[in-house]
């Protein structure tokens, strides 16, 4: 293949990417294309996990989503968020003192 298709085929895949950092982790919503110039959406999450000698590795975890499941998809995540908001707005309201979640271990979630 030609460098200038390989460039070609690069930048109908790459159309919009917004990174967001949250702490030891980074998230990238990227906005890609089909053969057919469809577009879709892939979600990855990347963080650094440090060994016992220091080095520190890079794990990703990767969400395909497609078009046809936008609405749905979008429709639960703001759900949830504000069903957690509301949640935290109600515990604040009584007394319970606001935490900040960023550096939740998922690892912790698993046990």
């Amino acid at each position: 293949m030609e460098d200038f298709e390989k460039k070609e085929i690069y930048e109908r895949e790459e159309i919009f990417s917004k990174a967001v950092r949250a702490g030891k982790r980074t998230y990238f919503f990227d906005v890609k294309a089909t053969r057919k110039n469809d577009y879709y959406l892939t979600i990855t999450e990347r963080k650094k996990r440090y060994d016992q000698d220091g080095h520190f590795n890079v794990e990703k975890h990767k969400i395909f989503l497609y078009k046809e499941d936008f609405d749905k998809f979008a429709n639960a995540l703001t759900e949830v968020v504000d069903f957690i908001k509301s949640e935290k707005a109600e515990e604040q309201s009584n007394g319970v003192e606001n935490k900040e979640f960023t550096d939740v271990s998922f690892e912790d979630l698993d046990k």
